[in-house]
Parts: C-alpha cells; sequence; structure tokens
C-alpha cells in the first residue's frame, strides 16, 4: 500500500477579504504559492502540507480561515522536493523526509535538518522583506506538522505561533538539547483526529505529553475524523490566529 498524507479539502465558506493575490514565488527558496489577505501584510502564516501533496492542498485555508480581526496576512504555502519515500517501495513523491519505518522509530535525520533549513530560509525571508519573526506563524499537516514542531521549537527567535495538525514531533531523542529558549513560551495550537489511521492518536498525545513536560503552552484539540482536517478545526484555528496575529 502506497502511503499519501495529502488533505486536499475545500470548506467552501464565503470570503470575507477584499484582496487575494496568489502568485508563484521561486528563487532559491523552496517553490511555493503566496496568498496576501490584503496588501501590505505585517504578518505571515507558513503552512507546509503532508506526504504525496503540494503547497495547493491548503491553499483554500487562506480563503476558509476566519481573519475578520487579523491584520494583513500573507500566506506561503511551500512544495516540498520530491524523493524516494521507503515506505512507499521508494517510489519518488513529494516529501519533507523519507519515512523509514511505519512506527516512526528509524528516523531520517538528516532529511529533516535539510527541510528544517529550507523552512528557516523562508522565515528569514519573510523577516528581510519586513515581517519580524514574532508576526510568523508556522503551520503543518501531518509530515508538515513534524516539520514545523521541529523547526520552530529550536528557531532562534520568537515566532507568533505554532499549528500542529495530525501529526508527531520528531527526533525526539535530540530535542531536549537542541530546543531554543527563544520559544519556550511560543503557543502551540495541537489538534487530531480520533480516528486517525494515519498517524494513530496516541502518537500525537505522546508528543503533546512531551511538549507540555518540557513546559510549553499546548492548546490540545480532537475532532471525531481520520486524517483530515475538520470544520470546527478549521474554527478553532481561526481563533488561535486572532489570538497571536493581533492588529
Amino acid at each position: 500500500m502506497t502511503w499519501k498524507l495529502s488533505m486536499r479539502v475545500s470548506l467552501h465558506k464565503p470570503f470575507c477579504h477584499k484582496f487575494l493575490f496568489p502568485t508563484q514565488y521561486m528563487n532559491t527558496f523552496l517553490p511555493s504559492i503566496q496568498i496576501e489577505s490584503a496588501p501590505h501584510p505585517v504578518a505571515a502564516v507558513i503552512w507546509l502540507h503532508g506526504l504525496g501533496a503540494d503547497g495547493n492542498d491548503f491553499a483554500s485555508m487562506a480563503h476558509d480561515l476566519d481573519l475578520s480581526s487579523c491584520p494583513a496576512i500573507r500566506f506561503i504555502f511551500p512544495h516540498a522536493p520530491s524523493r524516494p519515500v521507503t515506505i512507499n517501495e521508494g517510489y519518488v513523491m513529494p516529501a519533507w523526509y523519507d519515512i523509514l519505518s511505519r512506527d516512526g522509530h528509524i528516523q531520517d535525520d538528516a532529511g529533516i535538518r535539510a527541510s528544517e533549513r529550507a523552512v528557516v530560509a523562508l522565515i528569514e525571508r519573510e523577516v528581510a522583506r519586513g515581517i519580524p519573526a514574532k508576526n510568523i506563524v508556522l503551520a503543518g499537516f501531518s509530515q508538515g506538522c513534524a516539520m514545523v514542531l521541529h523547526t520552530s521549537l529550536r528557531y532562534p527567535q520568537a515566532l507568533a505561533g505554532v499549528m500542529a495538525l495530525s501529526g508527531y514531533l520528531p527526533l525526539v531523542d535530540s530535542f531536549a538539547v537542541e530546543r531554543h529558549p527563544a520559544n519556550f513560551h511560543t503557543p502551540i495550537f495541537m489538534a487530531h483526529g480520533t480516528q486517525d489511521p494515519v498517524v494513530p492518536l496516541a502518537r500525537g498525545e505522546t508528543s503533546r505529553d512531551s511538549l507540555v513536560q518540557w513546559g510549553y503552552t499546548v492548546h490540545w484539540h480532537t475532532y471525531p475524523m481520520q486524517h483530515s482536517v475538520h470544520p470546527q478545526e478549521v474554527a478553532d484555528m481561526s481563533v488561535f490566529l486572532q489570538q497571536v496575529v493581533r492588529k
């Protein structure tokens, strides 16, 4: 069986913002889709997709989220590079890192760290464009969730927040010595489906418990779904963004 941890969904909610400017951005950075909720954004959300998908997978979230009390936000939906994936018999697909085992006991340290550097480059590009790190949120689903937890909590400047959906914290054994105090108090929104057959709920709960034990503020949510995104989850993410990205 081939694993493909994508989440293509549109909730078909009316888009309440006057401006929508999608662009494709590609240079020395990861290719990405960019959508601005209004001109002159002062905040950014960098959103990472799951295994086998691309940046289009979550681009609809720029429409679906209620950002009515937020300032102008630039959404960046990068595309992961394609690589062979071991658990899929070496099939080449978009992936932030190789998946070497289904239970996560063996992890692709080099691949995770390479993608970390690529995500950090996206953060630093936004800082260079005038958006401070404190106004940047990292979001991710499944493999993307693993990447944003890994990257954000090691990043040396405080970020606005983290949205970690249907995933887990990778490379736990090195986390305690590599985490950076700059993001000790960064709010983390974690969400998981109670019927998830791909990343079991217990794996998400274990990651949550580890983060809480290390002193992080985790806003934990579960939803009656499998490996997907629930309409109530979108509403809860909207509330979270309104709290961490303010005018």
